[in-house]
């Protein structure tokens, strides 16, 4: 059973109150209002309702704090060293074709580091939580990342690229050649719960090019507490939202590391 920090427990408030509109609006996928923000990504009215329920809760209790979210962009810009990272909904196109792999993900990080998180799937009713120093959990169960320690035995999973990517051949190869070298991969829709699967040992490895942060913010800590390794790769100076992440079990790390860092991709 585990112990929650204030911080968890005014996240999972937040989480609750905003998941219930998103379940009624996820029944009703057919009647929601959908506006195109770029091609291959749209938002709906869902999200920015859900949005502005998790602002109002977090502002509440901390109206000083620094805010990094989805559709409202940076909120409080002077305080960059408590601040909340938020998506609304991870993985919007599987909300919007009524797919229920999708996720409320709230992060919060201090001095630079992410301290506590929650990724909270409304639909199945799971919610990976962590903080620093306490360990992961799934509902009240703790969890760990997988043991498997070979590649050729690993069961993968990925995401992207996005329509507009000015980088798909170099994906698709990545693809390809990490495909050879692992059991299985899989791309589910939603980079935050594929995080959490990772924490929770449902795949041994995960990696993504072109995430924003508030995709896997709380999933940072919520690997790392379960036991498991996250790092990012060729960065872009000029957009620190902007990430590439590999996070897996310490045992493939870096393995799978190597292979995304080779030049010669195959």
């Amino acid at each position: 059973m585990r112990l929650n920090s204030p911080k968890i427990n005014l996240i999972t408030k937040a989480c609750m109150k905003a998941s219930r509109s998103l379940i009624r609006d996820f029944g009703e996928i057919e009647n929601l209002q959908i506006s195109t923000k770029a091609p291959g990504d749209f938002v709906s009215s869902a999200d920015k309702r859900t949005e502005k329920i998790l602002i109002e809760e977090l502002h509440k209790a901390h109206p000083d704090y620094g805010i990094v979210t989805e559709e409202s962009g940076i909120i409080n810009k002077s305080n960059i060293n408590n601040r909340w990272i938020i998506d609304p909904i991870d993985g919007t196109m599987n909300f919007l074709n009524g797919i229920p792999q999708f996720a409320i993900s709230i992060g919060y990080e201090e001095n630079q580091e992410i301290r506590c998180g929650i990724i909270f799937n409304p639909i199945t009713n799971e919610m990976f939580c962590a903080e620093k120093g306490n360990g992961a959990f799934l509902n009240n169960s703790r969890i760990r990342v997988s043991n498997k320690k070979k590649m050729i035995d690993s069961v993968l999973v990925t995401g992207g690229p996005k329509q507009a990517s000015k980088i798909k051949s170099k994906i698709f190869s990545e693809y390809i050649n990490i495909s050879n070298k692992v059991s299985n991969v899989r791309k589910f829709g939603s980079a935050a719960l594929d995080m959490a699967y990772v924490a929770n040992g449902r795949f041994d490895g995960y990696w993504q090019r072109e995430l924003n942060y508030w995709d896997i913010a709380a999933g940072i800590v919520i690997v790392q507490e379960a036991g498991g390794f996250v790092n990012f790769f060729e960065d872009d100076q000029k957009n620190p939202l902007k990430k590439n992440v590999i996070a897996s079990n310490a045992n493939i790390h870096d393995e799978l590391k190597d292979l995304i860092n080779k030049k010669d991709i195959e």
